[in-house]
């Protein structure tokens, strides 16, 4: 599904970040990107969401080189980025809004993408998160949890095949993240989706990625790739060899840092 090949990406007047670097993930699989601060977690996040562009080489999805954000990728942020004057509701519809400016184009939105359903997939999305009891509170009323659900409710309304997220859950109590982490592999499930997620948090790796993408110091031209194919399984969190592998991955990031 996703195709970078030999890309270079720096900011002005700072040394590369990667340089000549390449990475392939199919349809359908789960990924974590994990290394230290700076390494370029969310900037390669940005790239394969189409907000940044590539200084050389090309990163392509499903065949297409990438020169502008794509209609069926959905973006999760760190700060949820909810419109504070709009309900839960309103956000919830809010990108299903925006592409009726535009119609079924498939540049802005998908070409079979339905118009008509908006207060349906809304409604849809508020049971299936739960927030029906919030529907019409505003982010400011809301725990964290809620801000990230209709965060997350928000992107799936829009039906994406791709799923990026950037730090969902760093700033939630670990009951919460827990749950989360949960929801979001159930969901992915339900929705044959292609999630690639960044974390500063190896245990959150290691229970989420059925691949780790491991980045070191700057610039990047070749990733450590961790297989783990137990990922996500409930019993997994609880045995020894996510425990064996949380110890691996830290030993890693320690030789990386």
């Amino acid at each position: 599904m996703i195709e970078i090949d030999r890309l270079t990406f720096g900011y002005a007047s700072a040394d590369p970040i990667f340089e000549g670097f390449s990475w392939g993930v199919s349809s359908g699989e789960a990924w974590c990107i994990l290394g230290p601060s700076g390494c370029g977690k969310t900037t390669l996040l940005y790239l394969l969401a189409g907000l940044r562009r590539p200084l050389a080489g090309t990163v392509s999805i499903d065949g297409h080189s990438l020169d502008r954000p794509r209609p069926r990728t959905g973006l999760v942020l760190q700060d949820f980025g909810l419109l504070p004057w709009a309900t839960v509701e309103e956000n919830i519809a809010l990108g299903l809004r925006v592409r009726g400016f535009y119609g079924p184009d498939g540049r802005h939105a998908p070409p079979d993408d339905a118009f008509g359903q908006i207060e349906e997939r809304v409604r849809r999305w508020l049971d299936r998160m739960g927030l029906e009891a919030v529907r019409r509170h505003y982010p400011g009323q809301l725990s964290g949890g809620q801000r990230q659900r209709t965060a997350i409710a928000r992107t799936l309304a829009l039906h994406p095949d791709l799923l990026l997220m950037d730090e969902p859950f760093g700033s939630l109590d670990a009951p919460t993240r827990e749950a989360l982490q949960d929801l979001t592999l159930q969901l992915r499930s339900e929705g044959d989706l292609t999630l690639i997620l960044v974390t500063h948090t190896l245990e959150e790796a290691a229970f989420l990625g059925s691949r780790i993408l491991l980045l070191g110091r700057p610039p990047t031209r070749h990733a450590e790739i961790v297989e783990n194919p137990r990922a996500g399984t409930a019993a997994f969190r609880q045995s020894s060899d996510y425990a064996e592998l949380c110890r691996a991955l830290r030993a890693r990031l320690g030789a990386l840092a």
